[in-house]
């Protein structure tokens, strides 16, 4: 494939561009077995912690696992008793900087302002202008990339090819699966005489489960009937998200990596989330969220922000007598609290009366909307909380009743606990809670992303 001229909506011609998509097969399997000597494609691998229940999710399974029906991000204890396999502990530090190396071999050949890393496995790639510089196709710059990755790293790496960012993303996900190069090509029309009828629609990047279900009520369930389907139905359904969808189910995306490396959101946030190792009672998880509140706030501080609104979400150990549907209850008297009979979560969001980093303050407005809103009938798995609405600490707020003096000392203290972690590691100063058994404090401070680092 080579670009050429498509009509632009002033009659002229503009040349038109071709991007590539590429992900790391089954990356964190594949690094596990590149550090083994073994081939992930004959090769039963699981990236699973040891140390925790056979519920644990696996974060990634070898492409010789998948062969076998074996799903991808199972839980341990859904793979088939019958299937021999290696159990490796997660290493998300050294994956890492296996991505980093990775990116390192692709700018050798690629500029950093013609790529965007979408995630530690997966870049795009405009290849429009290489194309002619190297004198290759685009399939032959795919290929030239993905083997200089084998080459060095012992990584498989699969492409897409598209004449824009969703279209190559698309031709990844679904045309290089059955591509025995493991390299997929779309253009507008390809996408429509291939792509059109796909089932099911979950497969499309960016459709979930929920855009489907909405979708089937209109008895719609792939991308041709989207398009068949009268826009103002979508618009009324979607809302503005439905442009996005429509765009897609005619293969067309306007945005490009300039576009996206000039992107500059309106509103920041910070947020952290964990799942617990077991079920927690009700004191056992506030104690978490004390922890997390405190090591967020800690972040806060760092980068010199302030928050006025603040979310917290708890998610509970499976119910099995509960009914698998059912409308949202609503629980509590301030803010936008909320309790799902059939999710399992009750949490809410609060805009707050101040603007602030300080510790002690958020810890209480967490505290009070964790006591409103949280069940003490039901174990804790899973805790989330967030602060919205982020500005510069030079426009945080006080009131007649603030003492700013203990606010000034309190600010310092945290500068100091700062500066200490940064030199000597996360866990060198520690609040007492922290060294009680239901802690999840020291542990995650030795982690990268929620796992081992």
């Amino acid at each position: 494939m080579t670009a050429h001229a498509t009509p632009s909506p002033d009659g002229s011609f503009v040349p038109q561009r071709t991007y590539l998509c590429i992900d790391l097969k089954s990356f964190y399997a594949s690094v596990e077995c590149a550090a083994r000597g073994l081939d992930p494609f004959t090769t039963n691998l699981v990236v699973a912690d040891p140390d925790r229940t056979d519920t644990t999710i696996c974060l990634a399974i070898t492409p010789a696992m998948k062969e076998l029906g074996i799903r991808n991000r199972c839980r341990v204890f859904e793979i088939p008793p019958d299937v021999e396999y290696i159990m490796a502990k997660p290493r998300m530090r050294h994956y890492m900087q296996v991505s980093t190396q990775i990116y390192g071999i692709y700018l050798r050949y690629i500029s950093p302002q013609d790529m965007h890393v979408y995630s530690i496995d997966e870049c795009f790639i405009d290849a429009t202008p290489y194309l002619s510089l190297y004198r290759m196709t685009a399939k032959e710059l795919a290929v030239m990339l993905m083997d200089a990755v084998q080459q060095e790293t012992g990584i498989c790496a699969t492409a897409g090819i598209g004449t824009n960012l969703f279209l190559a993303k698309v031709a990844l996900d679904i045309t290089a699966k059955h591509a025995d190069d493991h390299i997929g090509f779309l253009d507008e029309n390809a996408f429509r005489r291939t792509i059109w009828r796909h089932r099911p629609l979950t497969d499309i990047w960016n459709i979930g489960p929920g855009i489907a279900r909405r979708l089937s009520k209109y008895h719609v369930f792939d991308l041709k009937g989207v398009t068949e389907l009268d826009p103002e139905t979508l618009y009324r359904e979607f809302g503005v998200n439905a442009e996005y969808l429509i765009d897609h189910a005619w293969g067309l995306e306007p945005c490009t990596i300039a576009q996206i490396q000039a992107y500059e959101p309106d509103a920041t946030s910070i947020s952290n989330g964990q799942v617990l190792p077991c079920d927690y009672a009700w004191d056992e998880a506030r104690m978490v969220l004390r922890e997390m509140v405190e090591a967020t706030v800690l972040e806060l501080v760092d980068r010199h922000l302030v928050t006025d609104r603040i979310q917290l979400s708890v998610g509970y150990a499976h119910d099995k007598t509960a009914p698998p549907s059912g409308e949202p209850v609503f629980i509590g008297e301030h803010g936008k609290h909320y309790a799902s009979r059939y999710s399992g979560r009750t949490g809410g969001s609060r805009k707050l009366p101040e603007r602030t980093n300080s510790a002690s303050a958020l810890l209480g407005y967490f505290l009070d909307l964790y006591d409103q809103t949280t069940r003490t009938d039901r174990p804790v798995r899973r805790i989330h909380l967030g602060f919205g609405n982020l500005l510069d600490e030079d426009f945080a707020t006080v009131d007649l009743f603030t003492d700013v003096a203990a606010r000034e000392k309190e600010r310092k203290l945290a500068q100091a606990m700062l500066a200490v972690k940064d030199r000597f590691g996360k866990n060198a100063m520690l609040k007492g809670t922290s060294l009680q058994e239901k802690s999840t404090a020291r542990e995650r401070n030795q982690q990268v992303g929620g796992h081992h680092a």
